[in-house]
């Protein structure tokens, strides 16, 4: 009775990995051959694993990625440019400590965005908090969020994320609002937070594309004198994908 009400104590007080534990423990028959201090010290161990995985289940959810994707999983087998070195270097999560940015530049489906999910999934099991958005959707955002008056919460919000994944720059045509909104994010996080941006367009464009010269030196400025860079090229790997999946379809 009395481990009963221990068990019921300890998931009051949200010591739910520890009541796991106490309730396995006593199933064991051989468990009162440890002493009092290695029991207490496996049911800490597994309130302490549990409090983390906890954590990380937050982490990737508040992430939002757009792929389940993983440093594992990433394809090296297609001849993309991928440098292997690098990714092994930037896996370690150094660039998210040092405050650096990843700029990844690739044709259409040459996987850029699974990449920097793949990252920011790294980034997230390290410790470190991430958010995927696009920047066609995030940009038209801050329009409605000056209407309503959230808008320096939403800027606050995306300053204090470790990892912020802008995918597909060059995609949206920047109005003047979009490219002050757009140099508000990147300041914010300048020297303070790491950023990642995809886009199908080389970096020697991107100047062009924001369409004002001022603006563009502040905005590119500050993202790229500190940021690692990964240049796809190739075929798309959707295209590679579905022709090998219709060749093994008609072999069946």
């Amino acid at each position: 009775m009395l481990i009963h009400q221990t068990v019921h104590q300890l998931q009051t007080l949200n010591l739910h990995g520890m009541a796991k534990a106490l309730s396995e423990q006593m199933a064991q028959t051989d468990i009162h051959t440890l002493s009092f201090e290695e029991r207490l010290g496996l049911l800490l161990d597994r309130e302490t694993v549990e409090k983390e995985n906890r954590r990380l289940k937050t982490r990737l959810v508040k992430a939002k990625l757009r792929d389940l994707a993983s440093m594992e999983d990433i394809d090296y087998q297609q001849p993309r440019g991928l440098d292997k070195s690098l990714m092994r270097q930037l896996s370690r999560c150094d660039w998210v400590k040092e405050h650096h940015n990843l700029l990844i530049v690739g044709p259409t489906g040459t996987g850029k965005t699974y990449l920097a999910c793949a990252l920011a999934h790294k980034a997230c099991l390290e410790g470190f908090t991430a958010l995927y958005t696009r920047l066609s959707r995030l940009l038209p955002e801050f329009i409605i969020s000056k209407g309503d008056g959230s808008y320096i919460k939403r800027l606050q919000e995306l300053a204090k994320v470790d990892v912020l994944i802008l995918d597909d720059l060059g995609l949206l045509t920047l109005s003047p609002d979009h490219r002050r909104d757009l140099l508000e994010v990147v300041d914010d996080r300048h020297g303070r937070k790491s950023t990642i941006v995809t886009s199908q367009l080389p970096v020697k464009l991107w100047h062009e594309t924001i369409n004002d010269g001022t603006l563009a030196d502040a905005i590119l400025d500050r993202l790229i004198h500190n940021a690692y860079r990964v240049e796809l090229k190739g075929d798309s790997m959707r295209k590679l994908k579905a022709k090998k999946q219709k060749l093994l379809t008609e072999k069946e």
